[in-house]
């Protein structure tokens, strides 16, 4: 896949998975903002020397690279972020929204400050990235948007107590896709999320994994920034150099909202009998 002429910004990329997006991109020929506000594993604090280095080591490698720092919870700092990409390369193409972070907390200590810091930047960073984005990915000939989502939010059996900031927002960037699939369709913007698995310091690993390694998700990160990707709306699961593509789909012979062509239950009761056949997935 060639990408030669197109221009990518990666958000959370100075370190990981990002990375490890933006110099697969950089390698096929594209011009990709580094941007990482390099804030600890709770989304606090900064530090701009960890977009500027990474950025420093792709460009002393011959790829064209650009590095940024700024915080994307701000309406400000994203139209900020889309003003260096069009400045610098008069264009843009993809927008992969890869920035986060694990946290913990119960829901006794739930705090606002610390909801506040994850739906900054799991929803509001997406949509104004988006919003300030979509004029000039209207212009692209392959304008496509990744989003992430995780299998501890979709998945009950993954779930994990004191991740309730964390599941809210990364299920909201599911619906963030679903509608901007939609909005985007006419234009042929293309707007799919990535659910990786891979051993980074969000992880607690510092040192190279043995398994779980984050280059390995990156060919289907890759393969959705491309002109070859022609699905939008799709969540791609990617884990240990697996993928599978997942997406939420209605039942058959559904007349949406009128008939849900389900099981019929006119009380309380009658729900409760035939609860074995309602909760069929």
């Amino acid at each position: 896949m060639n990408f030669s002429g197109r221009t990518a910004i990666v958000t959370g990329a100075g370190r990981g998975l990002g990375l490890c997006y933006a110099e697969a991109l950089a390698q096929r020929g594209a011009n990709v903002i580094i941007s990482d506000i390099g804030a600890d594993n709770i989304g606090s604090g900064e530090d701009a020397s960890i977009a500027l280095d990474a950025a420093r080591i792709l460009q002393a490698q011959g790829l064209s690279v650009i590095g940024h720092n700024a915080d994307l919870a701000s309406e400000e700092g994203c139209r900020q972020l889309i003003d260096v990409a069009i400045e610098a390369f008069g264009q843009l193409d993809i927008v992969i929204h890869n920035a986060g972070w694990v946290g913990y907390q119960s829901i006794e200590d739930a705090d606002a400050s610390f909801i506040e810091r994850a739906l900054d930047i799991n929803v509001y960073t997406p949509v104004w990235l988006c919003k300030h984005a979509w004029k000039h990915l209207k212009r692209s000939s392959a304008p496509r948007v990744v989003l992430t989502s995780s299998d501890r939010a979709m998945y009950q059996q993954y779930a994990q107590p004191g991740l309730v900031a964390y599941a809210a927002g990364k299920m909201a960037q599911l619906g963030i896709m679903n509608a901007l699939s939609m909005e985007g369709a006419v234009d042929g913007i293309l707007v799919n999320a990535v659910s990786p698995v891979a051993k980074t310091r969000m992880w607690g690993v510092t040192e190279e994994p043995e398994n779980l390694k984050p280059q390995w998700v990156t060919p289907g990160v890759i393969y959705l920034c491309s002109a070859q990707c022609e699905d939008s709306g799709y969540i791609l699961r990617a884990s240990n150099g697996q993928f599978t593509a997942t997406r939420f789909v209605e039942n058959p012979q559904v007349v949406y909202p009128v008939d849900l062509a389900r099981i019929k239950a006119s009380s309380p009761e009658e729900v409760a009998q035939l609860w074995g056949r309602i909760k069929e997935c």
